[in-house]
């Protein structure tokens, strides 16, 4: 039985983590400063024998030390995530993820400790080269344009890392997340298909930012929590880097009329300009899929669950929220 603390467990992935984690017949432990995650996500684990969590920002060194010097491996998910947050409060963002994560490397490494970190896809910036290999160069707008900044904090978490693996033996694995989508998720800091869902079932114009040509992949958090597991038990996945996501591209115009469609929603879809919806020169990229061979010649992984499944789950946990608050 491991012991495995997750820092942002109370988010949407790390809830779901914990979850997965605690049927495996793991110890855990969260903290979470309850910034963007919420108590709700974990309120239904508070009374099980091996989950143990702690209110508290992953800055508090005191607090981080006793939670490491405690737990076999750590889980990093702790971040400032979504385009809304980046956008409006970049001080933030930037602090929260590379300071954050340095302590946590800092840390692991003094009781040795395996660290799994929670990178994303914004690492490949605004490229058109998909599907994006590990490998691949990045392409970044300049650094007058916000939107940049998270894609470059994560980087730095990942340089960060790699070096702690390279010059002080840590183990380390790096996963870039593709849009992870699920139960939970919400639509506070700018996540696309909650938005989506919630509009539609309430009704509401659906707004779609920019001409709605861009396109994503879309992996149900179940698919991508399997796969942060299996890679956290890969000793040849150490010092590596692995993108995590379904290669099932789609519009975000054809998504909002896939939402509409499962929800049988009366919402009228609307396209919002970038300047409008974020700032004036907003950048965005037009494409993002993942190239997951390298994952799966490690561990074996793919996902299993198709789009249409993931917006069904997405539909009925919203559509049970609502009939729970009448």
């Amino acid at each position: 039985m491991a012991r495995a603390l997750i820092t942002g467990g109370a988010g949407f992935i790390g809830s779901h983590l914990s979850e997965a984690l605690l049927k495996l017949g793991h110890r855990v432990t969260v903290i979470d400063d309850l910034s963007t995650g919420r108590f709700e996500n974990i309120e239904q684990l508070t009374h099980h024998p091996n989950f143990g969590f702690a209110i508290e920002t992953i800055n508090n060194t005191t607090v981080m030390d006793r939670l490491v010097s405690e737990c076999d491996i750590i889980y990093h998910l702790a971040a400032a995530v979504g385009v809304d947050l980046i956008v409006s409060r970049p001080i933030h963002v930037i602090e929260t993820n590379v300071r954050g994560t340095d302590i946590v490397l800092q840390t692991a490494r003094r009781y040795r400790k395996k660290v799994l970190i929670a990178s994303t896809s914004e690492i490949y910036g605004k490229s058109n080269h998909a599907p994006f290999a590990e490998d691949d160069d990045r392409l970044l707008g300049p650094t007058t344009k916000s939107r940049w900044s998270y894609s470059s904090s994560k980087a730095l978490d990942e340089f960060l890392a790699l070096a702690y693996h390279k010059e002080a033996g840590l183990p380390v694995v790096i996963c870039r997340l593709f849009n992870t989508v699920g139960p939970r998720q919400r639509g506070r800091y700018g996540m696309v298909v909650p938005r989506f869902v919630q509009w539609a079932l309430a009704g509401e114009p659906i707004q779609v930012y920019g001409d709605g040509q861009q396109t994503r992949c879309f992996a149900n958090v179940s698919d991508v929590v399997t796969a942060i597991i299996q890679l956290a038990e890969c000793d040849q996945a150490n010092g590596e880097v692995f993108n995590i996501g379904t290669q099932e591209e789609i519009t975000i115009l054809d998504l909002a009329h896939k939402v509409k469609e499962r929800t049988a929603s009366s919402s009228e879809i609307v396209l919002v300009p970038y300047s409008q919806a974020y700032e004036a020169g907003f950048e965005d990229m037009q494409r993002r899929v993942p190239d997951i061979g390298k994952i799966k010649r490690v561990i074996g992984w793919e996902p299993k669950k198709n789009l249409d499944q993931t917006l069904d789950e997405i539909i009925a946990f919203f559509r049970a929220r609502r009939d729970q608050d009448r």
